[in-house]
């Protein structure tokens, strides 16, 4: 499983190996509004909805991410917070944890560390052989961080 963390969203995106066949499983989004909920109650349900798939789901590892600092201050606290929430509920369920940069994320799925976004979003549809690019924008990028993962440990 391989996740893309933000407070607003967060992608997902499920992809088994088996016998040096990749295949999809499932992708979404975690969304939280911010209409009236402070960020603990969206941290909540994000924490929450982690529990509903990683049971659904059952991965065996769970790539995340690493947290790239941006010029946002405030972003950057909130997007380390998802991380954290995250890594709390993968840990209750004994999933192991692996972080990857945004570079090393597009260096394995598209071969350039300076692929742009649509760029990752076709070859994750084409390598993954799904009928169109997935959306949200969050979920094709969980994909593409678990196709991370596989690529990197070679199974």
């Amino acid at each position: 499983m391989g996740i893309d963390p933000g407070l607003a969203k967060t992608g997902y995106g499920v992809i088994e190996q088996k016998n040096g066949a990749t295949r999809h499983l499932g992708h979404g989004c975690i969304v939280t509004s911010g209409d009236g909920k402070s960020p603990g109650e969206r941290l909540l349900e994000i924490y929450a909805e982690m529990n509903r798939l990683l049971p659904k789901f059952l991965p065996d590892e769970l790539a995340i991410e690493q947290l790239f600092f941006s010029k946002n201050v405030t972003s950057a606290m909130h997007v380390s917070e998802v991380r954290g929430v995250i890594l709390l509920a993968a840990t209750q369920h004994r999933i192991p944890v692996t972080e990857y940069t945004p570079n090393q994320v597009k260096q394995a799925v598209t071969g350039s560390g300076k692929a742009d976004k649509r760029q990752m979003q076709e070859m994750i549809a084409r390598l993954l052989r799904l009928d169109s690019v997935p959306k949200p924008d969050d979920a094709a990028d969980g994909l593409c961080i678990a196709l991370c993962h596989v690529n990197m440990v070679r199974y």
